[in-house]
């Protein structure tokens, strides 16, 4: 059977790119090897996040005295909230199953293979049987990174280093944890963790966590963290596993620690072994589908959207990726803008930022000027949050008054975040911003707040 496109990977940029291209008219085929809604629904994004936010109620209830509010006897349930991730979890694919049967996409359960060119497209295998697809679209996102450090794959055997995968679903709540890189999973499962009664400690080789973050946003989230319990060794190396005890150097000296369980989160890497991308000739470079802004490879129709392709590892762009390469197969033009895309980290307190931070501005020659104020000029965190001490910083470029970039910590931040990321996109102008109207009392009016400093 010939189709119109043929979807490798069924994660974010797979499943709505698939759905995108039935509702237009395409015959479309989607081969998924694990499950459907990929990393994000299954073992990254929903998953994290419907922990952090049990982990978030706990939080709440343990401080409720600030606010008038007391109780006993409080517990997190650990099982229970893995029960109910699943549950969540559950009905989310299922909603993506239904979405997918709705419009009509094949789906296929099995590993994608491209076998090479045919006489209308391109032929791929899956689950012993042979597709023709007009038009390829690879989705196949990515997988945890697991460095050649000496017994990293002993402790993987053993159950004793887990990744993002294992970590979801772990039994019970260890009495320590030692997490090996400071970004967004690792600090998200830190900050869970760390609620449930885990003695944690972050190993990270940088001299700042929260990677590209913006520096002062960063440090203020480390306090934060520190004062929960977390401790951190920054500018440390690990350089050998053995069992349950990490060793890693630091300012010369070699340290050891030991921890009940050690996970792996130094980052991740597409996935495009098994993909046979050599029969047709796809370009790789540094590990990563080669696309343009338009999501198109090197070959003709075929496409790459999502974490295969190494430019921004995040579930929404995937999305919005995927949409691009649709309406480009459609004829109609369209482009993904990076510079425009938002970032969260869902702790508490959370971090949001678009666009330039101090530092890129920096190493591009951007002349630009900032407006940081406290969080605490808005009335409603003020009424939400005792002692907070989230702040709103805002770049704008001094030779055309845009706003180039927004970063913020404090809560409703993962939420504010889009309506600055369509500041960056639509290069709006700080006298444009002023004449807009924000709801009050929200925390979005720290924005206004920082954009009237300039």
């Amino acid at each position: 059977m010939v189709y119109d496109l043929i979807v490798i990977g069924g994660g974010p940029a797979g499943y709505l790119g698939a759905e995108r291209a039935a509702r237009a008219g395409l015959k479309t085929l989607l081969i998924e090897k694990r499950f459907l809604g990929g990393v994000c629904l299954n073992e990254g994004c929903i998953p994290t996040k419907t922990m952090l936010y049990s982990a978030k109620i706990y939080d709440g209830a343990k401080h409720g005295e600030k606010y008038g509010v007391t109780a006993e006897n409080l517990n997190l349930n650990h099982e229970m909230v893995i029960a109910r991730k699943n549950k969540v979890v559950k009905m989310l694919v299922s909603g993506v199953r239904s979405q997918l049967k709705s419009c009509n996409v094949t789906v296929i359960e099995g590993a994608g293979e491209i076998k090479g060119k045919a006489v209308e497209g391109y032929e791929v295998s899956a689950s012993g049987e042979t597709f023709v697809g007009k038009r390829l679209l690879i989705a196949t996102g990515s997988e945890p990174l697991i460095p050649p450090i000496p017994g990293t794959k002993e402790g993987l055997e053993k159950g004793i280093i887990l990744t993002n995968r294992e970590i979801l679903d772990i039994k019970k709540v260890p009495e320590s944890f030692v997490i090996i890189g400071g970004g967004v999973i690792g600090l998200e499962m830190a900050s869970y963790f760390n609620s449930a009664g885990c003695k944690v400690t972050v190993i990270e080789m940088l001299d700042h966590i929260a990677g590209n973050t913006d520096r002062e946003l960063s440090q203020i989230l480390m306090k934060n963290y520190e004062k929960k319990g977390i401790v951190f060794n920054l500018n440390s190396k690990v350089v050998e596993i053995k069992d349950n005890t990490v060793f890693y150097e630091a300012n010369g000296r070699k340290n050891s620690i030991e921890a009940e369980k050690i996970l792996m989160s130094i980052g991740r890497k597409p996935v495009i072994r098994g993909l046979s991308l050599e029969n047709i000739g796809v370009e790789i470079e540094r590990g990563r589908i080669k696309t343009d802004e338009t999501g198109k490879t090197n070959i003709p129709e075929v496409y790459a959207a999502g974490d295969v392709n190494g430019f921004s590892m995040l579930a929404h762009t995937a999305y919005r990726e995927a949409e691009v390469c649709v309406n480009n197969m459609l004829g109609q033009k369209d482009m993904v803008r990076y510079n425009s895309i938002p970032s969260v980290i869902y702790t508490n307190p959370e971090v949001a930022s678009v666009g330039e931070t101090e530092e890129s501005a920096r190493q591009q020659g951007i002349n630009f000027e900032k407006s940081i104020v406290s969080m605490r000029f808005s009335g409603r965190y003020m009424a939400e949050n005792e002692q907070g001490d989230g702040i709103c910083k805002v770049l704008v470029d001094k030779k055309y008054g845009r706003i180039i970039g927004v970063h913020m910590i404090g809560s409703y931040s993962s939420e504010i975040i889009y309506g600055a990321a369509l500041m960056v996109e639509a290069e709006m102008r700080v006298k444009d911003v002023k004449q807009l109207v924000f709801p009050h009392p929200t925390v979005s009016e720290i924005i206004r707040e920082a954009i009237f400093k300039f």
